[in-house]
């Protein structure tokens, strides 16, 4: 993959980078696989705003995406690579032998008119899907499961890859992106490979207008709202936030504090967490 800039015509122009699209083969997606989907805009099942700044955004068809892959020793041909505007990696069109059509995730270096095949006796090559205590050590996996046969969880975002470190009884040890090396059991399936369009990471919006296009509405700073909306709220003009650090909209530390349950069972699988976040945040901006 690429990234194409443009020129400075106008003021979003001049910061506004785009994907070349480069590995796309096909522009229209395949209609048995795709189907409507309802935008939530944030909102539960009692219409209350559980997740802010959603909303808006351009109409889009889900596209039914194969993340268990349990169609075992059936081969299928890679017969097009594919935009999906509901996540930034990109999927692949698999036409297996019974005729059956699949999208999977596609991975770095899978062309059109490759094979691929799923099963425990599948050959370590990309795009192939096996059980992790059949992958050698050192080998790049993504589309991890975390329960056996639930299909893949984790390692599923553009340019994720996890590494398989050590295979000891029961379990298998991976090494994440996040820095976080974590027991999965031998039986959960996992792709070969890293997940492709590497470069999503340094496309640049150039504008609010975009990421209204995306389905995002504006943030505002908590110290310019009033003192019944944020914490941080009120004052005559810029005052400061008035407490030891910043917080959230319902008084949560905003910084480094930890959400995770302790008593969560997967802890006993955790072999070292994973890298602590920044202390300035997304840019040093208050919540």
């Amino acid at each position: 993959m690429g990234i194409r800039a443009y020129r400075p015509y106008t003021p979003s122009t001049r910061e506004h980078t785009v994907s070349d699209f480069a590995e796309v083969t096909r522009s229209e997606p395949e209609k048995s696989l795709t189907k409507s989907r309802h935008s939530p805009k944030g909102r539960n099942n009692r219409g209350v705003i559980t997740c802010r700044h959603r909303g808006g955004g351009h109409k889009q068809l889900y596209r039914q995406v194969d993340f268990r892959r349990e169609k075992h020793n059936v081969p299928a041909k890679v017969a097009g690579i594919e935009y999906d505007p509901n996540r930034n990696a990109r999927i692949a069109l698999l036409y297996y032998q019974d005729g059956e059509k699949r999208y999977i995730l596609h991975p770095v270096g899978l062309a059109v008119g490759s094979i691929v095949i799923s099963g425990p006796e599948a050959a370590i090559e990309i795009g192939n899907a096996l059980p992790l205590g059949n992958v050698p050590l050192g080998t790049n996996v993504h589309n991890v499961e975390l329960v056996p046969g639930k299909g893949g969880q984790i390692v599923r975002a553009a340019g994720a890859t996890a590494q398989v470190k050590a295979k000891e009884g029961d379990y298998v040890t991976l090494q994440f992106p996040s820095g976080e090396v974590r027991k999965v059991r031998r039986e959960c399936y996992a792709t070969i490979g890293q997940v492709g369009n590497l470069d999503v990471r340094n496309i640049s919006l150039g504008k609010a207008g975009r990421k209204r296009w995306k389905g995002r509405r504006p943030e505002v700073r908590g110290s310019v709202m009033n003192p019944v909306d944020h914490p941080h709220g009120g004052g005559e003009g810029r005052a400061p936030i008035g407490r030891s650090g910043p917080v959230t909209p319902w008084g949560k530390p905003a910084l480094g504090y930890k959400t995770r349950k302790r008593k969560k069972r997967s802890n006993d699988l955790i072999v070292r967490r994973r890298r602590k976040a920044s202390k300035r945040g997304r840019g040093g901006r208050e919540s």
